[in-house]
């Protein structure tokens, strides 16, 4: 990766709309080349996809909080299964996995209090091998899907 493919995915970044056209302009290079390395990026998996950032409150998902996740079990197939699980769950919108304790941080977006309350009895308490959940409300987000230090 040189110096024209970090402003492309740089520009990529900051914009996913950009015609090929666009960004061919603001990175220097002609359309066929820029093609050529946007492709090249995509087919590489530096580049995951193209999306819309959606705005959750305007979109009736006004509340937001943190659970950690302590596993009873820390083996091959607990996790497999646990990881799994959480793909059916739609209002997790980030998984992490830590080191040490706990052993995940699972971001939770829901409509309200109750809708999370319904989530969490419902739901989070019965994801296989789960120990202990432990939640805190998000009071406010200061940094959210901010763009990669290229």
């Amino acid at each position: 990766m040189d110096r024209i493919d970090r402003k492309i995915l740089a520009q990529l970044h900051a914009d996913g709309r950009l015609s090929l056209t666009e960004l061919a302009e603001r990175v220097g290079l002609s359309l066929s080349p820029c093609h050529r390395r946007v492709r090249a990026l995509e087919e590489s998996g530096v580049i995951l996809g193209y999306r819309a950032l959606l705005d959750p409150k305007e979109l009736g998902l006004g509340f937001s909080a943190i659970v950690f996740v302590t596993l009873r079990e820390v083996t091959r197939q607990a996790i497999t299964d646990f990881e799994a699980a959480l793909l059916d769950v739609a209002q997790i919108v980030e998984a992490q996995r830590l080191f040490d304790d706990p052993d995940y941080l699972l971001q939770v977006i829901t409509k309200d209090l109750a809708a999370f309350q319904q989530l969490y009895d419902e739901s989070l308490t019965s994801l296989p091998n789960v120990q202990r959940l432990v939640s805190t409300l998000v009071m406010k987000n200061v940094i959210n899907d901010r763009v990669l230090p290229l």
